[in-house]
């Protein structure tokens, strides 16, 4: 196991470093001046100058990227233009709702498109087969920030159950404290699973169906254990391999979806920061926003390897 586990680290380091130069050379290859982009075309020649000095942009490239790389090892982050806060300090403030929104929305995916999925191939080609399917069809059909308005419309103006948007933070909320700040991310999180629900439930249901004609399974039936009992003691784990996979993609692509819906709902997270860092062109924190995207995509990607070993012991074989 720690062979296996030193070869993913190394693999993870390595693809953390070219993430990191990516993400550095294609600002660095944007057109235009960044200190010229900052202060528009009516800037002077000694604001330039001065702009220029203050982002580095007098250093190599090389310089600059060797910079920004060291300074993020050592826990000191760039200061935002805009905001002239620290990125660190912006982000932090932000993943407290991002990071809950995902894994809300994360949470009602996993319980809902494993239930169904099981459901719909326990029951394969028949009515709740069909329904589940034809359900998953239109999840996939539905583009998160237009369900979004539709929820809106339904449980803020219609039902007037929850607010249309803003959030009122964790501990600031009146009278319902931490329920209030649920309550603002509940419609959002429904909004980001409905697709990756639809296409998680279509996994979970093929790799169920796939597994259940394996030789093991007819052997654990020939040996009297009912269909229930061999779905739940023996096909699951064995159909959570490919289930587990979609899932760290879906994670990962919960955090980034979540700049649109954010928007939607005027969250002020991950998502709202970065569309209003491209508004006000501060690319500093553009770069350090898309960095933490990236990394975060990259540990799941790695949390998931390491949890293939876990369920099945032989991948170590040939890892």
């Amino acid at each position: 196991m720690s062979l296996f586990f030193l070869k993913r680290m190394s693999s993870f380091m390595v693809t953390l470093l070219a993430a990191s130069v990516i993400v550095f050379a294609v600002l660095e290859l944007l057109p235009g001046n960044a200190a010229q982009v900052i202060l528009g075309e009516t800037a002077t020649p000694e604001s330039l100058a001065a702009m220029e000095e203050k982002l580095g942009l007098n250093l190599p490239a090389s310089a600059r990227y060797l910079q920004w790389v060291s300074g993020m090892l050592a826990g000191e982050s760039g200061i935002s233009i805009s905001y002239e806060t620290p990125t660190a300090q912006l982000m932090a403030e932000r993943l407290q709702v991002t990071l809950p929104l995902a894994i809300m929305a994360m949470s009602l995916t996993v319980l809902l498109s494993l239930s169904l999925g099981i459901y719909a191939a326990s029951r394969q080609n028949r009515a709740g087969d069909v329904g589940v399917m034809s359900l998953s069809q239109l999840g996939l059909a539905l583009p998160n920030f237009w369900l979004a308005i539709l929820l809106i419309l339904l449980f803020a103006v219609h039902l007037q159950w929850v607010s249309a948007g803003g959030f009122p933070g964790w501990t600031e909320a009146s009278g319902g404290g931490i329920w209030e700040a649920i309550k603002a991310l509940l419609l959002p999180a429904m909004a980001l699973a409905a697709v990756q629900t639809a296409i998680l439930t279509r996994v979970t249901r093929s790799a169920v169906l796939e597994t259940m004609r394996e030789d093991f399974v007819r052997t654990a039936r020939a040996k009297g254990l009912s269909r229930r009992q061999v779905l739940w003691r023996h096909v699951l784990r064995n159909a959570m391999l490919p289930v587990l996979t979609v899932m760290g993609l879906q994670f990962g692509n919960l955090i980034t979806s979540a700049i649109v819906v954010e928007n939607v709902f005027v969250l002020p997270g991950i998502g709202r920061l970065i569309f209003q860092a491209i508004a006000n062109r501060d690319l500093i924190v553009v770069r350090d926003v898309v960095m933490l995207l990236s990394v975060m995509v990259i540990v799941i990607n790695f949390v998931i390897d390491v949890l293939y070993v876990w369920i099945d012991p032989r991948l170590k074989a040939v890892s």
